[in-house]
């Protein structure tokens, strides 16, 4: 059990740091103001091909880190 639970914990690291850089990679700012948050003043448009594959990346990525998060909750119990 406690093996088990030792390779989730590694999986859940690596999908936490894929999931922070899908984020970060999303940001449509050029600088660190786009990463901050700041507004460019940018109008919203459609995601087409790298974006939209990127944006169901993360919540692929988002709803794997739940699960295992779930999971390890049952199994830690």
């Amino acid at each position: 059990m406690n093996n088990l639970v030792s390779y989730m914990d590694g999986a859940l690291i690596i999908i936490s740091v894929l999931l922070i850089l899908s984020v970060i990679m999303q940001s449509k700012g050029a600088g660190l103001g786009g990463l901050s948050g700041a507004d460019t003043g940018s109008v919203y448009t459609a995601r087409r091909g790298v974006e939209r594959t990127l944006f169901r990346l993360t919540i692929i990525l988002s709803v794997f880190f739940f699960a295992l998060v779930v999971a390890l909750v049952f199994l830690v119990k």
